[in-house]
C-alpha cells in the first residue's frame, strides 16, 4: 500500500479542523436541519435564536455546532464552562456585556452551581437579571435589563440539569456517534488539509478505531502525523497497524482504559452484573469518568449492557476482549 506526501509542511492548523459552516459539518444530519430552519427563521424574524442545548458523549461537536451558529448568524461568542462560573456576580458581568443577539456558550452546562443556574432563569425568559445593590440594611433589589441574547449549553449528563433550566431551551438536540462513513470523510478532509494524502483503506482503518467519535479521529490523525513527521511510513498498512498498537488502540478504537474496564468486568467479577462504583474502585478510576468516556462506546458497541443489578460483560464483549 503506497501514498504520497503533497508538502513537507507538516504543520497541523488547529482552527482549521473545525468546519465553519453547517453546509461543511459532516453528520449529524437531523440536527443540521433543524438548525438550518431556526437560524433561517431568526434571521428572517431579525431576532435572537431560541435557547439550544446538545447533549451527548464528549467530542461529537457540541462546541464546534456552538462556533458554527454563531459565525452562521454573524453575532459574536462568548464561551465560558460550568465549573468556571464560581460565583453569581461572574455570570452577571458576563451577561451585562453580551450585545444584541450574541451568543452565551456554557460547555459542562450540567455544573452550574444551583444558586447560579437561578440568574439564569430570568435571563434566559426575561431578558433580566436581578441583582442587589449596597451593602447591610440599606441593600435592595435592582432588577437589570440584558439584550437579547441566545444561550447554547454542552452537557454529558441532560438529566443532571434541573427541570427549570431544561425547560428554558427551546431546542433540546442529542448528539449521536458518527458512522464509520462520516468519520472517513472527516479523516480524508483533514488529512488533506495537514498535507497527508490518505487513500481509502488507510481511512477505513483508521475510521474504525476512531470510536464514531470525531475529537478521537482527529487526535489519532494528529499521532500519525507525528511518526510520519519522523520518517515512519504510515502509508503502509503493516506499519501503521504497529503504530496503532504500540499506542494502544486496537482494531475497532478500544483503548488501554477500555479494555481494563472489560477485563476486570469478566476476571474479577465473573463478567458482572455489577455496580459501576465497585468497578471504579477495582480499576481506580472516578465513577464519572467511566460513565462519560468509557461507557457510552461500549455501549454502543454492545459490548456491555446495562441495568438496574449493575454492569454486565455481553458474549461480543468477551470474544473481543479474549481475542
Amino acid at each position: 500500500m503506497s501514498g504520497k506526501e503533497k508538502s513537507s509542511d507538516t504543520s497541523f492548523p488547529e482552527n482549521t479542523l473545525r468546519p465553519k459552516k453547517i453546509e461543511d459539518y459532516v453528520g449529524q444530519e437531523k440536527i443540521k436541519k433543524h438548525l438550518l430552519v431556526s437560524i433561517s427563521s431568526a434571521k428572517i424574524r431579525k431576532e435572537a435564536l431560541e435557547h439550544i442545548i446538545f447533549y451527548g458523549p464528549p467530542g461529537l461537536g457540541k462546541t464546534t455546532l456552538a462556533n458554527i451558529i454563531a459565525n452562521e448568524m454573524g453575532v459574536n461568542i462568548k464561551s465560558s464552562s460550568g465549573p468556571a462560573i464560581e460565583k453569581q456576580s461572574d455570570l452577571v458581568s458576563i451577561l451585562s456585556n453580551l450585545e444584541e443577539g450574541d451568543i452565551l456558550f456554557i460547555d459542562e452546562i450540567h455544573r452550574l452551581k444551583p444558586q447560579i443556574e437561578e440568574i439564569l432563569y430570568t435571563g434566559m425568559e426575561d431578558f433580566s437579571v436581578d441583582i442587589m445593590v449596597g451593602t447591610g440594611t440599606g441593600a435592595q433589589g435592582v432588577k437589570l435589563p440584558l439584550k437579547k441574547f441566545t444561550l447554547i449549553g454542552a452537557t454529558t449528563k441532560l438529566s443532571c440539569l434541573s427541570s427549570p433550566l431544561r425547560d428554558r431551551f427551546g431546542n433540546i438536540l442529542k448528539l449521536d456517534f458518527y458512522s464509520d462513513q462520516e468519520i472517513g470523510k472527516i479523516l480524508q478532509k483533514n488529512s488533506q488539509t495537514i498535507n497527508l494524502n490518505l487513500d481509502d483503506i488507510i481511512v477505513k482503518m483508521l475510521a474504525k478505531r476512531a470510536r464514531g467519535t470525531p475529537r478521537i479521529a482527529n487526535r489519532i490523525l494528529k499521532i500519525i502525523r507525528d511518526y510520519h513527521t519522523i520518517g515512519k511510513n504510515i502509508y503502509e498498512q503493516k506499519e501503521l497497524e504497529n503504530i496503532l498498537y504500540d499506542i494502544g488502540i486496537d482494531s475497532l478504537g478500544l483503548d488501554y482504559l477500555d479494555r481494563k474496564y472489560l477485563q476486570t468486568l469478566l476476571e474479577k467479577f465473573a463478567g458482572g452484573p455489577v455496580g459501576l462504583g465497585t468497578i471504579a474502585a477495582a480499576i481506580g478510576e472516578e465513577e464519572s469518568t467511566l460513565e462519560d468516556v468509557v461507557e457510552p462506546y461500549l455501549l454502543q458497541v454492545g459490548f456491555i449492557e446495562r441495568s438496574p443489578r449493575g454492569r454486565k460483560i455481553t458474549f461480543s464483549g468477551k470474544e473481543h476482549i479474549n481475542q
